[in-house]
């Protein structure tokens, strides 16, 4: 079986995955990959200390090795996401059996296309921000609107990373959040190619 090790930078990407297998198993059946969330609990390393992580893994029996990190992380690490993959690779090197992938500009843009369970969780009846969710960007990345809904809901409670993404995700399609985000779909592309399956 094909073992694809994910850096992720913490909890609320680890929320996405069981929507991640149940979304792939069906089109990858028996050629499912073992999946292998790994949060770095904040940020994921950069420069030399990436490399290594990578290197580590793709020696400790992992094929392939993804990189998902956000593009807003507080920082100016990155100006889009075509500078956060370039700076990726860069670190890591020439290695073919690693993917840096980006959540644009963080994970909170792919719960954006499922309104509705965000505003009855929230209790809120504030339209979406946007059209297209990948395009809430550097001045109010996703994750600020998220926490500004809840904050101004009638529920009364603080957007929280790890109890709400998965309350917001539960139960769902993520084919929707797929078709709203290209990087979303480019990373699960990713997963297909390197499982020798036809892309989305």
């Amino acid at each position: 079986m094909t073992s694809i090790a994910i850096l992720v930078e913490g909890a609320t990407e680890k929320a996405l995955f069981p929507l991640i297998r149940e979304f792939l198993g069906k089109r990858l059946q028996a050629n499912m990959p073992k999946l292998v969330a790994l949060p770095c609990h904040g940020r994921l390393p950069k420069g030399e200390e990436l490399r290594r992580r990578v290197r580590h893994l793709l020696d400790d029996r992992h094929d392939t090795v993804i990189a998902l990190t956000d593009v807003y992380t507080g920082t100016k690490d990155f100006t889009d996401a075509a500078d956060a993959k370039k700076k990726m690779r860069q670190w890591v090197g020439e290695e073919p059996r690693f993917h840096p992938h980006v959540a644009l500009h963080d994970f909170e843009a792919w719960l954006l296309p499922y309104w509705p369970e965000i505003q009855r969780l929230a209790g809120s009846n504030r339209t979406a921000p946007a059209p297209n969710p990948e395009t809430v960007n550097h001045a109010k990345p996703p994750a600020y609107v998220l926490e500004e809904v809840f904050r101004t809901g009638t529920k009364g409670k603080r957007y929280s990373k790890t109890r709400d993404a998965v309350a917001i995700l539960r139960g769902k399609d993520l084919g929707t959040a797929v078709e709203a985000c290209p990087e979303l779909k480019a990373f699960l592309n990713t997963i297909l190619t390197c499982s020798g399956r036809p892309v989305l």
